[in-house]
């Protein structure tokens, strides 16, 4: 096999594995966001992949490694090295943020929940509320702010509950 023939080879190898990495980090992220309507098999297909991620990226990244020294046997100049050895550091870099759950990043629970009255509620007549009643009080959490939040602690009648979308 030629130099250019390896050359080539490794470089494709790189590239893909960079797609891979990329798809499988940005693909679940993409569809699994609030305000945004899910499609059941694309829903299907980003929980797979959300959970094989861990497991593509370091495979992902060590046939990128593999590939870039490869490369590096064959290609002679440095300046023709620096973008696939990039390559081969963002493929190693999406491994990482493979095992980084972004969700729990992006949402924190309101762990001080404010009320209002009903009579000064500004609510839309047809806004959907998360309703909880014990004993002889009731809250109210509206699903557009609790949607930022995905859990709501809180304390109703005396007893501890968690409000959760």
């Amino acid at each position: 096999m030629s130099n250019i023939t390896r050359r080539r080879m490794c470089a494709w190898v790189l590239f893909l594995c960079l797609s891979l990495s990329l798809f499988c980090v940005v693909y679940p992220i993409y569809v699994i966001q609030p305000f945004r309507h899910q499609g059941a098999q694309e829903l299907a297909l980003a929980l797979v992949v959300a959970r094989f991620r861990p497991l593509l990226t370091t495979v992902s990244a060590l046939a990128a490694v593999l590939a870039l020294g490869g490369y590096w046997l064959v290609q002679a100049r440095k300046w023709r090295r620096v973008l696939p050895s990039a390559g081969a550091a963002l493929v190693i870099v999406l491994a990482c943020l493979a095992r980084i759950n972004i969700y729990e990043l992006m949402f924190h629970p309101d762990r001080h929940p404010a009320f209002t009255a009903v009579r000064d509620v500004k609510l839309d007549g047809a806004e959907k509320v998360i309703a909880v009643r014990i004993g002889g009080e009731a809250r109210a959490y509206p699903i557009r702010s609790i949607s930022y939040h995905h859990v709501v602690n809180d304390v109703v009648d005396g007893q501890a509950i968690v409000a959760t979308y």
